[in-house]
């Protein structure tokens, strides 16, 4: 008994479209022609067929079939393989639960990192647009230690004093709010203060991610909150360094 390639396809629980691609791609032989010119499928073929059929849904990529062939040789090493990457997706989706269960939450909102979450209602529009950039910049190890830095909430009048510095503002102004921000630079930090390290696997990378924060900051905050902040980082680096300073000469 033979059979036309719909039916084939009919019994295989696939498309004429997908029988004739396996064709094209060397994964299923070409049966006999009728003398009219048309196919007639054997049972080797349907067994193919299926056997393609159940390769793919346990996630085997075509091109790993095609390598497999009928014998089984290899089959444990592609199996492990696959069995590893579903590990994997595994992983990755249980963590988007993990997300989609914070997001959930009154007041979460997807503006911002999801462990910025509890955050939110604190931080203004460029605060949030910042965060996002440097997620995508920087560690997690970074993001963990900027976190826990907006959680000690140093000062809230403070923060807003900053929020709400003009453009225009006097250097004395700048001056003394530098002087004010810089003991709350990296709160909790080592002595030697904390560095936001990139993502970044080279070096050229990591210099790129800087340049696209400084970049970021520039363009998300006014001239003189960006001179107040350059200020106060050099205010703590100087405060540092004295300590320093101090410990080599004891």
């Amino acid at each position: 008994m033979t059979w036309s390639t719909r039916e084939i396809a009919n019994l295989a629980g696939i498309t004429v479209k997908t029988v004739r691609y396996y064709h094209q791609v060397g994964l299923l032989d070409e049966p006999d022609r009728e003398p009219n010119g048309y196919k007639r499928y054997e049972v080797h073929h349907l067994t193919r067929l299926l056997q393609i059929k159940r390769l793919t849904a346990l996630g085997v990529p075509l091109a790993q079939v095609a390598e497999m062939g009928t014998s089984g040789e290899g089959q444990a090493s592609v199996f492990r393989t696959v069995d590893a990457e579903l590990e994997a997706t595994v992983r990755r989706l249980e963590s988007i639960r993990q997300e989609l269960a914070i997001l959930a939450q009154p007041g979460a909102s997807p503006e911002v990192p999801t462990s910025f979450s509890g955050l939110v209602q604190d931080l203004r529009d460029n605060d949030r647009a910042l965060l996002t950039i440097y997620a995508q910049l920087f560690s997690e190890e970074s993001m963990q230690v900027l976190r826990r830095t907006l959680e000690a909430h140093p000062n809230d009048d403070l923060d807003e004093t900053f929020r709400d510095l003009p453009e225009d503002a006097d250097d004395a102004t700048r001056q003394a709010l530098a002087e004010q921000l810089a003991p709350f630079i990296v709160p909790g930090a080592t002595a030697h203060g904390v560095t936001l390290e990139p993502r970044a696997t080279t070096p050229g990378q990591a210099e790129a991610a800087r340049r696209a924060a400084g970049h970021a900051l520039r363009a998300l905050y006014n001239p003189a909150q960006v001179d107040v902040l350059r200020r106060a980082h050099l205010l703590h680096k100087a405060d540092d360094d004295g300590a320093d300073t101090g410990d080599d000469a004891r």
